[in-house]
């Protein structure tokens, strides 16, 4: 006898369920239909995924972003080499005194950008002015891992 309580008690609860799950999606569809004003149901249903080009408004907006920053100056350095000194070795320099750099000659300069290494390069002249030849990118994983 029990069973039977049970068995009605749960199919009485699936009808509840069920009534409840049609009457919410029957109360959904009538929000959207009525927030959307004149468009019908059909509407929502169409889909066109066939025109994803560049010219989208998301590229776009991605180019104008871009074109933002371009024209925001930064510091581009060019290190030849370093060098440490006493400070009493320092005073005793005068015109024609030599520095000692840790770079070899001919090796590669460092390039940086706003105080990071981006690139190596060698040294140009161009139109009687110096120049670099950039010869090696930094990646940016390699730019991390120097961070570290």
């Amino acid at each position: 006898m029990s069973d039977e309580i049970e068995s009605k008690s749960s199919s009485s609860s699936d009808d509840d369920w069920g009534a409840a799950l049609n009457e919410q999606a029957n109360s959904e569809g009538a929000k959207t239909a009525s927030d959307s004003g004149d468009n019908s149901q059909e509407d929502y249903a169409k889909a066109d995924f066939q025109n994803l080009e560049d010219d989208s408004p998301a590229s776009t907006l991605a180019e104008s972003n871009l074109d933002m920053i371009l024209d925001i100056p930064v510091t581009v350095a060019v290190e030849i080499g370093r060098s440490k000194v006493t400070i009493n070795n320092l005073l005793k320099m005068n015109q024609g005194s030599v520095v000692e750099l840790d770079r070899l000659a001919g090796e590669p300069m460092d390039v940086f950008v706003n105080g990071t290494l981006i690139a190596h390069g060698e040294v140009v002249v161009v139109n009687e002015k110096f120049g670099v030849r950039l010869t090696d990118i930094i990646s940016p994983t390699e730019r991390v891992k120097k961070l570290k």
